[in-house]
Formats: structure tokens, sequence, C-alpha cells
């Protein structure tokens, strides 16, 4: 979407205020009675939630006192808020740990952001006659949607749900950030639930025939067992441990290479990050988003295929071709705007057709947003310049002192075609 010129926002929409909240909050307060005066010693937030969720699910004493700890927390109760600020801050130091190593820049905005909007937003429906009062709760019955229930705006508690805070920030995104298009990354379990706001919003009048409002939906990452991705212990595998172990294996491999007789520490660093964060997201981003996929290092990091690492080995080849040639990119722009591109070899017309794909193929994403096509044109592009590469030469060497005889510009300018796209 930035590519194409779009000012972006990227928000994380983080769970930060619903039952799961209640739940933590109220095992803290058992847990680190003095929370208010000392900042809890929580390491591992993943198995502090497992205590939590093993109390909420077997003891119904705890059950009740975490469900009380949602309204609290909901009416701002400044003890129930002090123990949330801990808990979401010792989350938020994890995420950005990832976000720095992934060079991610994003807003967060939780559901608690949206608080005093999901409370004036219920009064607004109310007045308009949207809500209907069943069982204590206050329901919207959505007239074009395919959800088989009512969306629950207020529970009989006076509570608030996720259809709540979905539907404050779905006005505040139309509204308040005069949002265009609005694009939820979500895992496909959640389709229905957002096509209820969706139908929601449209029936109140919010979304209009020009909005694009849409749901990126998503499938599971599987094990080779082709079950959901675990740890031998049945634990969900952590995407900083993931990339942890990607580092690992992308350095053995550097190794294996000899490597490290070439590059400094850094260098081998750097190298070492780059090939193991580019596979993990590039191995993400070659499937088709809503199936489920299987996640494997050892294809992940294959040299053959539609691979990172096969796009990387054709862009350093092209590199390395620039500077034995030593042709500046300069140079090139100039011969390119003064000369006809010569495409006489068969393996110089396709490489060039496949290149002058590209807009096509980001049209494309942009219309149906499945980034995989992006990658399969990749590949595509990648191995028809392997082609090209093997038959065309682009710099002659006399054979006896190892010295430029000649240098095929117009073949460069294929290269730094296929570079710039790669």
């Amino acid at each position: 979407m930035e590519f194409f010129g779009f000012d972006v926002l990227r928000l994380n929409h983080v769970g930060d205020w619903g039952t799961q909240f209640g739940m933590l909050t109220a095992h803290l307060k058992d847990k680190y009675p003095n929370y208010l005066q000392v900042m809890p010693p929580i390491s591992d937030l993943q198995a502090f939630y497992k205590e939590a969720k093993k109390r909420f699910d077997e003891d119904e004493a705890f059950k009740t006192r975490a469900y009380e700890c949602v309204v609290k927390l909901q009416s701002y109760d400044p003890e129930i808020t002090k123990g949330w600020q801990q808990i979401c801050e010792i989350s938020r130091k994890e995420f950005q740990h990832i976000y720095n190593e992934l060079d991610i820049t994003i807003i967060e905005r939780g559901e608690s952001y949206y608080q005093k909007m999901m409370m004036s937003m219920v009064e607004d429906l109310e007045k308009r006659g949207f809500l209907k009062l069943e069982d204590g709760r206050k329901v919207f019955y959505v007239n074009n949607s395919n959800t088989s229930y009512p969306l629950t705006i207020v529970k009989s508690d006076g509570g608030f749900t996720y259809a709540t805070s979905d539907l404050a920030a779905l006005r505040n995104r139309l509204y308040d950030c005069h949002g265009n298009v609005l694009l939820y990354v979500i895992d496909a379990g959640q389709s229905e639930h957002l096509q209820g706001v969706y139908s929601a919003g449209r029936e109140i009048g919010w979304i209009k025939p020009e909005h694009r409002v849409e749901h990126v939906e998503f499938g599971l990452v599987l094990g080779e067992d082709k079950k959901k991705f675990k740890t031998r212990s049945g634990d969900t595998i952590r995407l900083k441990d993931l990339l942890e172990e990607g580092r690992t294996r992308a350095k053995a491999k550097l190794l294996e290479k000899n490597r490290d007789k070439e590059l400094s520490k850094e260098e081998l660093e750097e190298a070492e990050k780059a090939i193991a964060y580019g596979c993990i997201k590039y191995a993400d981003l070659s499937h088709s988003r809503t199936n489920d996929y299987i996640f494997s290092f050892d294809k992940m990091l294959d040299d053959k295929g539609n691979t990172a690492v096969y796009m990387l080995y054709a862009y350093t080849r092209i590199r390395s071709i620039s500077r034995n040639a030593g042709v500046n990119e300069e140079k090139l722009k100039e011969f390119a705007n003064s000369n006809v591109i010569d495409l006489s070899d068969p393996r110089e017309w396709k490489l060039a057709k496949c290149i002058l794909k590209y807009p096509e193929i980001l049209l494309k994403a942009y219309n149906d947003l499945y980034l995989h096509s992006i990658c399969e044109y990749l590949y595509e592009l990648s191995g028809t310049f392997n082609e090209f590469y093997e038959n065309c030469n682009c710099i002659q060497k006399d054979k006896k002192t190892g010295e430029i005889v000649s240098v095929q510009m117009s073949r460069l300018v294929l290269c730094e075609s296929t570079a710039s796209v790669l």
C-alpha cells in the first residue's frame, strides 16, 4: 500500500481489555499482593497466563473474581488499572524486541484505546434504535449479515465485548483517522465475527460504497507432522524462538561455506540475520495466505526452488557482474536513456518481457491482497535471469590475462533492472 503511494497507518489492535485481562489481574492480585508498590517480577508472561487460565477453568470463585476485575477495569478502577498497566508493559517489551529485530514500525492501539468511544457509541446506537434488550444484554440484530446470531454490544454485567470495541474502532478509523481502505489482517477463524461487524457498520451508515473494508484472513502454520506448529511439550512456538532458530541455522550454512574467512564478525552477523529473517518472511509470504502450510527450516533455507535463498543468489550474482564490469548505476541509466536495448537473443527478449510483468503483478496483489503471486513472479524472474546469465555473456575477458575486453552495456541494463525488481 505504501509502495502505491497510500499514507498507511499501521495499527496493532491488541486484545488488552477483556476477560483475559480480568483473569490476569485477578491472578496478579493473589500472587503479588504488593503489586501496587513493587513492579511484579514476571519474566515469562506466557507461563503466568497459563497459571491464570488453569485457575479460571477450574476454580469458580476465581472465575467470578476475574469477571468482576473486567468490569472494574472497564470502569477505570485505579488499583485494577495499575495491575493492567504492569502486565501490558511486560508484554510490550517482548513485542518491541521482535519489532526491532524485524524492522517493524507499528502503533499500538488496543481495545482500551477505544473504551471511552465505546461508551459514547453505545449511547448513540441506543438513541438511533439499533440495540434491543434481551436477557439483560444489549444486542444488535444485523439485517444484512450472514451471521446466525446477534452481536452482543453490552453484556448483562455491563461489560463490553469484542463486537463493541471493533465497532468503535471501525467508526474511529473511518471518521477520525479518515481511512479510505481498512484492512484487517486477522486469522480466518474470526471471519464470521468480522462479517457481522462490517454488516453492522454498513447498516448504521458508517461504511459507505466508496470505502474498502476487508478481512485479510490467513490460515494456520503447521509442523511437519501436519498438525498445528508446536513445540514437543505442546506449546505454541513463539516467534522469538523461531527467529533465533533461523539465525542458528543460517549461521551454520554460512560457516559451512567458509564465509567467516571472507567476512568480519559484524558482516557475518548481518548476513546471518538477513538470510534467516528474509527466509522466514519469504516462507510465510510465498504461500497462499488463506491456506494452511507446513513450515520447514530445511526447505526454507534451500537454495533451489521458490525460496528466499534462490532470490538472494540471483541478486548477489547480478551485484557480482556489476562489480566485475566496473559500471555503476548512473552509467547504466545514461546508457539506457540514449540507446535502444538490444533484445536480439531469445533469452534477452524473454527476460525483458518478464521484467515488464512487474506492474501487472503488483496491481493484482493490490486488488486481491494475495501476496504469494509476487513471490511466484520473483521466482519466475530469478529463473529467467539465471537462464539468460548462463547463455548470454555480459562481460568478455581475455582468456590469457583475465582482463576485460568488452562490456555488453545493453545486457548490464537488463541485469540492473532485474536487481531493481528483486
